[in-house]
């Protein structure tokens, strides 16, 4: 759910935003009001909105200076202008300086439907891009950090991410790779990563099947494939039990 801050100085643009945009539709929950830039920027302080829609001709501060202080408090929040032809200039202007959108007045009931879309679009590129940085940089410190770099651990590493794909990859083929008896490899893995070979695999897997979930287009039996489970349903089921959603559920919620 997302909170929506309108600025303007002419209660008539607020009220109308307020009477014709569906807010359910677009999953927003709350729409704070301001008259000016000064009252704006107190408000946004303290709701920190999702989102801002601000005329830029405005008494006491302007549009432009309270994006401008908005996106240093905030810099993922998601700004649109609203102007009269005249001050078009200053809306090009402002989306060189991290203003997202904008709007020409007169706006109608699609014209500011239609941007608040775009915004909330821009809301959820940014919530995926952040989700995958979180998961790739989990996956850099399993395979980067110096402690991981010598020794057992590492190799084991090394070939757990080469395998990630192979369905018959097993604690067999590691101790064969290890050139280790497959008794010592069971014992020795658990001693270094706390847990069974078999669910240190699945975790891995399932974690690589988020990162693909949020950063492709891919199928589900695609990626179930992708990540080294040759049985779409049992895929399913095991990301399921993991995070409390099947994955057709958490690509829905992360667009959300």
């Amino acid at each position: 759910m997302y909170t929506l801050l309108v600025v303007d100085d002419e209660p008539i643009l607020i009220r109308g935003i307020r009477s014709f945009v569906d807010f359910d539709a677009l999953s927003i929950n709350e729409v704070l009001e301001a008259a000016n830039g000064e009252e704006a920027l107190e408000l946004f302080k303290t709701h920190k909105p999702d989102l801002v829609l601000a005329d830029i001709n405005m008494p006491k501060m302007n549009g432009l200076d309270f994006a401008s202080a908005a996106k240093a408090l905030k810099p993922d929040v998601k700004i649109a202008m609203i102007t009269g032809y005249d001050y078009f200039d200053y809306a090009v202007a402002a989306l060189k300086t991290g203003v997202d959108d904008y709007v020409l007045k007169p706006v109608s009931k699609n014209d500011i439907q239609e941007l608040l879309q775009k915004l909330i679009g821009k809301v959820q590129e940014a919530h995926r891009q952040q989700e995958v940085t979180k998961l790739v940089d989990g996956l850099i410190q399993l395979t980067d950090s110096e402690e991981e770099t010598t020794g057992y651990k590492y190799q084991i590493q090394q070939e757990i991410n080469t395998n990630i794909d192979n369905i018959e990859f097993s604690l067999a083929t590691l101790a064969s790779k290890l050139a280790l008896s497959t008794s010592y490899v069971s014992t020795l893995f658990k001693q270094l990563f706390g847990t069974t070979f078999q669910q240190y695999m699945i975790a891995v897997r399932l974690d690589r099947a988020k990162l693909l979930l949020l950063s492709t287009d891919m199928k589900m039996y695609e990626i179930a494939a992708s990540v080294g489970f040759d049985d779409p349903n049992y895929f399913s089921a095991a990301f399921k039990k993991r995070f409390s959603l099947s994955p057709n559920q958490f690509k829905e919620k992360s667009r959300e």
